[in-house]
């Protein structure tokens, strides 16, 4: 699995973006996620930013994240279809030949559109964060939030989360090469893919709890209590800033003309 939420460091025009005008991008795309129940304005505005990710030169890094969010849509329409019978029947998840249960679990155009709508809400949400995390170093993050009047310690909380999340994965890696190594092999199946987890998650939260505690006492021994900080450079608005705001006001204005109006 691709890493989640990791900076890369390319010249790309993205980098080369204020940390504010990323977070006030991200914030519209994520309003109008959530706002939107049509799935054609959610998937153009997917396009979208899969189209900025192309001139950001990271679009790899989105397309690698689709295995894990085609699997997270199957499970919401597996849900969708068991919890909502609104709109037409098209079909049924038990066969209808299936003696005594056949046709027992309709699905309904209302389900598939409802599991559609919220897939592509997380394509949009994952895209934007991505977008946004892998073009901005924490350092400039940091002094965004500040700027935005954020408490320090919710923004050390969030920038902890950012870090966190490729190390456990790539922790999680390590120790599943070490078993296969070692030769475990639980058996096949979803049984064994279950009986695998164990020797992973149990060294892997281990070796988490031992970093938190690392972790605590390096931000005590840095003075974060006194609250007096080196102040950081921060990045001038350019071209690419001009370009994203651009960007942004045509996207509301769109969104605005055909979910409002």
């Amino acid at each position: 699995m691709a890493e989640l939420l990791q900076y890369l460091r390319i010249d790309g025009p993205f980098h080369r973006m204020n940390a504010l005008v990323k977070i006030t991008f991200i914030v519209l795309v994520i309003i109008m996620a959530v706002v939107s129940t049509d799935p054609a304005v959610l998937a153009a505005l997917v396009a979208v930013l899969f189209i900025l990710s192309v001139a950001g030169r990271f679009a790899r890094e989105l397309l690698r994240q689709v295995p894990m969010l085609i699997v997270l849509s199957a499970g919401l329409l597996l849900l969708t279809v068991l919890t909502m019978q609104g709109g037409e029947t098209v079909a049924s998840l038990i066969p209808p030949f299936v003696p005594g249960i056949g046709g027992f679990v309709p699905i309904t155009t209302g389900a598939i559109t409802f599991a559609m709508i919220l897939s592509l809400r997380f394509f949009a949400m994952l895209f934007a964060f991505q977008l946004m995390i892998i073009s901005t170093q924490p350092r400039d993050l940091v002094e965004a939030l500040r700027k935005l009047r954020l408490p320090m310690d919710y923004t050390l909380m969030l920038l902890i989360a950012i870090r966190f999340i490729p190390s456990l994965q790539l922790e999680g890696k390590r120790i599943q090469e070490a078993q296969r190594a070692r030769a475990y092999y639980p058996g096949a199946g979803v049984t064994g893919k279950v009986k695998a987890l164990t020797p992973i998650i149990i060294p892997l939260v281990s070796n988490a709890l031992g970093k938190a505690n690392v972790l605590g006492l390096t931000i005590d021994l840095r003075g974060l209590r006194s609250m007096q900080r080196t102040p950081s450079g921060e990045r001038a608005f350019g071209a690419a800033d001009c370009g994203l705001i651009a960007v942004a006001v045509v996207l509301v204005a769109a969104f605005v003309a055909i979910v409002v109006l």
